[in-house]
């Protein structure tokens, strides 16, 4: 991923020494590798997406758009984390009604 968010880039400004330490970390987690950088642009962008992150949401699906990924992907991508969260209730709801064995 091209560039630092702008909260580490603020941490850089005041902690150099952590953020140097956040940033090794980001240029790990983001390089390619094994997993291909789109695919780890749409991760971010599902996981920001769950964790409600409208800045976050905007960027990584524009980055993931230069990266060739079409609307229809971007779609998909984002019904993750709705199953994920929303299935919390679901699970949590069943133990309003007991087992019959």
């Amino acid at each position: 991923m091209a560039g630092f968010p702008p909260f580490v880039q603020d941490l850089g400004k005041r902690d150099k020494e952590f953020y140097d330490a956040v940033a090794k970390v980001i240029e790990i987690a983001t390089r390619p590798g094994a997993v291909d950088e789109k695919t780890k642009v749409f991760i971010s962008l599902a996981l920001d997406a769950y964790i409600g992150s409208e800045r976050g949401v905007m960027v990584l699906s524009n980055r993931a758009r230069e990266l060739g990924a079409t609307e229809e992907e971007i779609n998909e991508v984002l019904r993750i984390p709705y199953y994920v969260a929303g299935s919390r209730p679901l699970i949590t709801g069943n133990n309003a009604f007991p087992k019959k064995e």
